[in-house]
């Protein structure tokens, strides 16, 4: 299931990630789509809050905001608290956002055909599946099977 779901990722973020590319993006990756979306609603943000916004862990969120920074479409200031990083867009993210938008739209629009053509559209069993790990996680999921051996 591991090397499925791994490959899946590699075909749909391969391909939006060349897209960007070709549009003359090469610094946008599509991890940063989530922490983006968050900042564009309102920003700044801390890191705690674009996590809570955007459905990842802190580590996930701090990770690609410092991603992010190093290829300048972030700022990082210091919060009230010392451990607070406060996350603003630069110009540079800003100038992109009517491109990005366009790929976005794109790429919800190739998901949907894609759903289209599975039995069970592939969006609703990553919820359901996503769901069922947040109720029970997969680690005491596999515990429970390796005690039965």
């Amino acid at each position: 299931m591991g090397t499925q779901l791994r490959n899946l990722i590699e075909l749909l973020d391969g391909a939006v990630d060349r897209r960007y590319d070709e549009a003359g993006l090469s610094a946008y990756r599509p991890r940063y789509t989530p922490v983006m979306r968050a900042l564009l609603d309102a920003e700044p943000l801390s890191i705690k809050a674009i996590a809570a916004a955007a459905g990842l862990t802190h580590s996930a969120a701090s990770q690609t905001v410092a991603q992010m920074q190093k290829v300048e479409l972030v700022t990082i200031a210091p919060g009230a608290d010392a451990r607070e990083r406060i996350v603003s867009l630069t110009d540079r993210a800003r100038s992109i956002v009517p491109e990005l938008h366009r790929l976005w739209d794109a790429t919800n629009a190739a998901a949907t055909t894609l759903d289209s053509e599975l039995a069970y559209p592939l969006s609703l069993l990553l919820e359901e599946a996503i769901a069922a790990l947040e109720r029970r996680a997969f680690d005491l999921r596999l515990v429970d099977h390796e005690d039965s051996q």
